[in-house]
């Protein structure tokens, strides 16, 4: 790969992608979560749906769409509402489980279904075309051609990959998966009270546009 088109270290840009993607955060603890719950195989389906919104808002950034949308605020608006609301949604099915205190293990959710949930959980999150414009801006030199905007792109989804399906392949490991059935109605209370504070950042975001 062609190096000097880059402005930073190909090596401390995919840290920072691996840190960013691997944080904390709607899609990873709706992997993880569904991995403990529902297994390996319906966290790694899950997964590929993250992964695919991800490649679709890497190829708007690098389509130069993404300067189209913050020109026309209403469609982040729109993207905005969409996720806090569904973010919303996984917040109070969450907290009806931890209150129900279900102590079956769910079953797996039909593969389409899962593929779709995971798609629109990346797809409604208005930050992720701007961390995909943030990063052509940042690594990339002026000029560069576009090529090199398609080497990172493809580099970074494989990363982006690495990420997703390594989230689903450590939680759906058996021992974690025995501390979920044990202390589940704690993990579905901490997952509802986080994607309620998920939607409530989206909600009150400024987005930098």
């Amino acid at each position: 790969m062609e190096t000097s088109h880059f402005l930073l270290p190909l090596a401390t840009v995919v840290l920072g992608w691996v840190l960013a993607g691997g944080s904390p955060g709607p899609a990873t603890l709706t992997i993880s979560g569904t991995a403990m719950a529902q297994g390996r195989r319906a966290a790694v389906v899950l997964a590929l749906g993250v992964l695919s919104g991800s490649a679709l808002w890497g190829l708007v950034a690098a389509l130069g769409f993404a300067a189209i949308m913050r020109a026309n605020v209403w469609m982040f608006e729109v993207i905005r509402y969409a996720g806090a609301a569904y973010l919303f949604y996984l917040a109070v099915k969450s907290l009806r489980a931890a209150w129900r205190g279900q102590a079956r293990r769910a079953p797996p959710a039909a593969d389409g279904v899962l593929f779709v949930k995971g798609l629109l959980l990346h797809l409604t999150n208005p930050k992720a075309v701007l961390a995909w414009g943030a990063i052509y801006a940042i690594a990339l030199a002026p000029g560069a051609p576009a090529a090199a905007v398609w080497q990172l792109y493809g580099l970074l989804i494989c990363v982006s990959a690495m990420v997703f399906v390594g989230y689903a392949l450590l939680f759906s490991v058996a021992v974690i998966g025995r501390a979920y059935a044990r202390t589940r109605r704690g993990f579905e209370l901490a997952f509802g009270l986080l994607f309620g504070a998920a939607s409530l950042k989206i909600l009150t975001l400024r987005l930098a546009l």
